[in-house]
């Protein structure tokens, strides 16, 4: 099909840049990476979907223990990532992103049952994932509910049992690791 260069007009990469944090070589990169998940079908159509399984493989996202989150927050529609999803997917997660875009994904991808707030049960799948990618013991229930309850005690600052997304900010802002850790690099 040539090379990545003739694949987006002049004007279709200045509109990406202008809707990214990536400059038009980085997006070029992007591409590069996305078409390397299922050639033959980017091939045939750039605006192919890629499946969730093949963006979850990718090495960036392999060991991350919310991958499927991450996959679902940036899907447009079922069935996969198209490139505009995926150039979405590592523009958020690039070093040009600003702190707060990648708080609001953070929320979304931690609000596991979309209901715009972080509820017990959200913390709970949460929790669970993390102590599960970290170590091969699994944490019993009276353990992750004392962690579930911690979290609650010093994040949700009116009691309600759920954490808006003004409450995850405030929490975001004392977390300096945060951005270094919500981090792809091309």
């Amino acid at each position: 099909m040539g090379t990545t260069q003739s694949v987006f007009s002049e004007e279709e990469l200045q509109d990406y840049q202008d809707l990214t944090y990536f400059t038009k070589k980085e997006i070029l990169h992007v591409f590069k990476i996305f078409r390397g998940l299922y050639p033959d079908a980017v091939d045939r159509d750039r605006n192919a979907k890629i499946s969730e399984d093949l963006v979850m493989s990718l090495p960036e996202l392999k060991m991350n223990p919310f991958k499927d989150r991450i996959v679902k927050v940036f899907s447009s529609e079922e069935g996969g990532l198209s490139f505009e999803d995926f150039l979405d997917m590592m523009s958020v997660f690039s070093e040009k992103a600003p702190k707060e875009i990648k708080t609001q994904y953070a929320f979304k991808i931690y609000d596991f049952d979309d209901d715009d707030a972080i509820s017990r049960e959200d913390l709970g799948k949460m929790v669970t994932r993390l102590s599960s990618s970290q170590n091969e013991t699994v944490l019993k229930d009276e353990e992750r509910d004392r962690l579930v309850n911690e979290i609650l005690k010093e994040a949700d600052l009116d009691n309600d049992n759920l954490i808006s997304f003004s409450e995850f900010q405030h929490v975001i802002s004392k977390a300096p690791e945060f951005e270094s850790s919500f981090r792809i690099r091309l």
